[in-house]
């Protein structure tokens, strides 16, 4: 039977089957789902988009120097409609590029890159008007030299920051000019809700009849067939079979594992990060501050994160803090999948210890305090946030990816950041209208109906409810800007 006409001779609707309820699982199902195709989604956890941590929306690719312009852009586009997508996941405020004394980096050297991405902005903004989601083009990023900067100091703190002056204000007052490389500079790279993320997708596919959402259920065997596959599943009420026309491996980063059960050999890394909590009293409104510092170094990059209530998330890009020894690893010659240390497996599989989270945030802590000397204030905030990722390839350096295919009918999302998921999403759709089991379709808009029609009230409520019943501070899940 020829493939494409497979899905005609079937008995019921075009079925998707989906392995895997992370972001790049449950943005397929979205799409999919907001057509009214029929999606099958099996996610082994007890609730969706529960994975890496997500704290950072990429919209133009700042925090990372080292990879290309090309990159950048397509982050930057891929963010724009995520955020579309997701519209009440955003926590609107600007990002603040510094780059320490220490650092054998040039902040000139990234105005480049700045003026390509503005004028990428311009050109979607132009081309379509809803994709003015990151303020204005004009106002996208702006640079502050060391004069200016430091007379910002003597202003007072703002009860709500709404200029950029505004938000550099607390920077002004805290850092210290002399150890830092002007300028400094503010991009409109917002915040992402993980949780708000989760709560959105969990509302819409849990209310639409075209999706069987099963949680704590996982594969344990594929089978292919000339026109479907079919999938084996263990979940609460048993085993059981299902059917689907076309399959998505959507597991992160144990994706190899699906790749084994199907057959396929795919070269991947996998690695493992985290990142912590903290709180700082007395913190006014604080924009996100990225410390550009070399990887794998004792300087290298930090991240803090603000949320609501002097919550922090902390990055510090060395193998003490985010990055772990042995934390990298490639899949082997007899597997697709990537097999990370056993200590960094027990802990993906049964949380950390308080000795663990503990030693590991105090960490965080100093590595930020070394720059924002008042930051030694903090104190530990909860349990961090961790997980593992997949990049396809070989390359670590790699950010924008998001799926490939094999054979005619199965598809593995290998998005590296949560703002290609849409991406791949809509790469799956084209795949099927090129199998002829979709009518064709003009160009997708990046809104859904089903996001579209929820409440930033209703979605803060319910992220607020799965913050709390994963054991996360609610202010993860607050809409504070």
């Amino acid at each position: 039977m020829n493939t494409t006409s497979c899905a005609a001779f079937a008995q019921r609707p075009l079925r998707v089957g989906i392995l895997g309820g992370g972001i790049a699982g449950a943005t397929v199902a979205l799409r999919l789902t907001d057509m009214g195709i029929h999606t099958l989604l099996l996610e082994s956890g007890t609730g969706l988009v529960n994975g890496p941590p997500i704290c950072h929306l990429h919209a133009g690719g700042n925090l990372y120097r080292e990879i290309s312009d090309e990159q950048c852009l397509t982050l930057l586009r891929q963010s724009i409609a995520s955020v579309r997508a997701y519209p009440h996941s955003i926590n609107r405020r600007p990002t603040v590029i510094a780059v320490p004394v220490t650092d054998a980096g040039d902040p000139e050297a990234l105005l480049p890159r700045l003026r390509q991405v503005t004028r990428e902005y311009q050109l979607l903004v132009n081309e379509d008007p809803a994709n003015r989601v990151l303020g204005e083009p004009d106002d996208y990023y702006r640079c502050y030299h060391r004069e200016e900067f430091e007379a910002l100091a003597s202003r007072p703190l703002p009860d709500r920051a709404q200029t950029h002056d505004d938000w550099m204000i607390p920077l002004a007052r805290q850092l210290d000019a002399s150890q830092l490389k002007f300028p400094l500079i503010l991009v409109q790279e917002y915040g992402w809700s993980l949780f708000r993320m989760a709560a959105t997708a969990t509302q819409a596919l849990s209310e639409s009849p075209l999706c069987d959402l099963r949680l704590n259920t996982r594969a344990i065997r594929l089978e292919q067939h000339e026109c479907s596959w079919h999938v084996q599943s263990v979940g609460p009420g048993g085993e059981r079979v299902d059917e689907v026309d076309f399959l998505v491996n959507a597991c992160g980063f144990r994706t190899g594992l699906v790749d084994d059960m199907a057959g396929y050999r795919r070269e991947r890394l996998v690695e493992y990060k985290a990142a912590y909590l903290a709180r700082w009293p007395g913190a006014a409104d604080w924009p996100e501050v990225i410390f550009h510092g070399e990887r794998g170094t004792p300087q290298g990059m930090a991240q803090l994160t603000p949320y609501p209530g002097g919550l922090f998330q902390l990055h510090g890009m060395t193998d003490s803090i985010t990055l772990f020894k042995n934390g990298l690893v490639a899949s082997p010659e007899h597997s697709a999948q990537p097999r990370l240390p056993d200590a960094y497996r027990h802990q993906l599989d049964n949380g950390w210890s308080l000795n663990d989270t503990e030693a590991r945030t105090r960490r965080a802590i100093d590595h930020l305090a070394r720059l924002l000397p008042d930051f030694a204030r903090a104190t530990p905030a909860g349990k961090p946030l961790f997980g593992a990722q997949q990049i396809p390839g070989s390359d670590p350096k790699l950010r924008a990816a998001d799926v490939s295919f094999e054979g005619h009918h199965y598809a593995r999302v290998e998005i590296v950041k949560a703002s290609s998921a849409l991406t791949a999403a809509d790469r799956i759709v084209a795949k099927l209208t090129e199998l002829g089991w979709l009518a064709s379709q003009g160009p997708l808009s990046p809104d859904l109906a089903l996001s579209q029609r929820q409440s930033a009230a209703e979605v803060e409520s319910l992220a607020i409810r799965l913050a709390e019943a994963r054991g996360y501070p609610r202010e993860l899940a607050e809409n504070g800007w």
